[in-house]
């Protein structure tokens, strides 16, 4: 059975105060938390079991996961980063993904705990056969957008979704060159866990303030990834005050 796997651990000090005393994902917008919000969209695709990542905070989030359970009859399970504050996304997500490897667990859908998606996203990557990454192909690019460049590109007949080797992933990347913005969202499957873990190995390695994000480059050179388009459908990762107001829009929009 497929796994969510919700990235829960950062600080989210650019939110401040409103991160004071709880974690980012732990933010309501019209009295539902974005993880809750983000565990629903999950369950849309037919994902019932669930890892959290903790750090920041995590009493907050051990406190509410026992309600959530019950409240929507899933399965949450908590690991920690306890280096949360000298690590960064590769190790959170290592955590988990080693837990999984190493319990013969299923396919699993990597989600930015701080995003806040068109439920629609989440069904699309779920939908895939291969191991796949949410890009958005649509929205305008900017210096912080995470951004990617696919080589030898082939698309599907509604190009919906693309197959291709990245050839580059990273924040620092030319805009005018860049395929589209790896918006946080993707799916591993059950066959390429183990590959996925040794990158990650290596890029914590490398260096402890990594994001996994980077671990994809190698990945599609090793495997076919589907790059599922977004073509539209509207998204954003909370890091701001103005992304928390363009979250809290995108909100009441997908709820009317």
């Amino acid at each position: 059975m497929m796994i969510g796997v919700i990235l829960s651990a950062g600080m989210g000090t650019r939110l401040r105060p409103l991160t004071d005393e709880i974690p980012k994902p732990l933010l309501e917008i019209n009295d539902m938390t974005l993880l809750e919000r983000m565990i629903k969209n999950c369950m849309g695709a037919g994902i019932r079991e669930f890892i959290l990542i903790v750090g920041y905070k995590k009493q907050k989030v051990y406190e509410i996961a026992p309600e959530l359970e019950e409240k929507l009859d899933i399965s949450i399970k908590i690991v920690e980063n306890n280096e949360y504050n000298e690590t960064n996304t590769s190790v959170s997500t290592y955590i988990a993904t080693s837990l999984i490897e190493k319990e013969c667990l299923d396919d699993f859908i990597l989600i930015n705990g701080d995003n806040v998606v068109d439920p629609e996203i989440i069904t699309r990557v779920a939908a895939t056969k291969n191991t796949s990454l949410i890009v958005d192909n649509f929205k305008q690019l900017n210096e912080e957008s995470f951004k990617l460049i696919l080589d030898d590109v082939k698309t599907n007949e509604d190009n919906s979704i693309a197959n291709g080797i990245i050839s580059e992933i990273g924040k620092e990347i030319d805009i005018a060159l860049s395929t589209g913005e790896f918006i946080g969202v993707s799916k591993v499957v059950k066959s390429d866990v183990a590959s996925f873990n040794e990158i990650l190995v290596d890029l914590i390695d490398d260096d402890r303030q990594n994001y996994y994000d980077f671990a994809y480059k190698t990945l599609s050179n090793k495997t076919t990834i589907d790059y599922v388009l977004t073509n539209g459908l509207k998204w954003t990762e909370i890091d701001d005050y103005n992304d928390w107001k363009i979250a809290n829009e995108l909100v009441s929009e997908f709820e009317n």
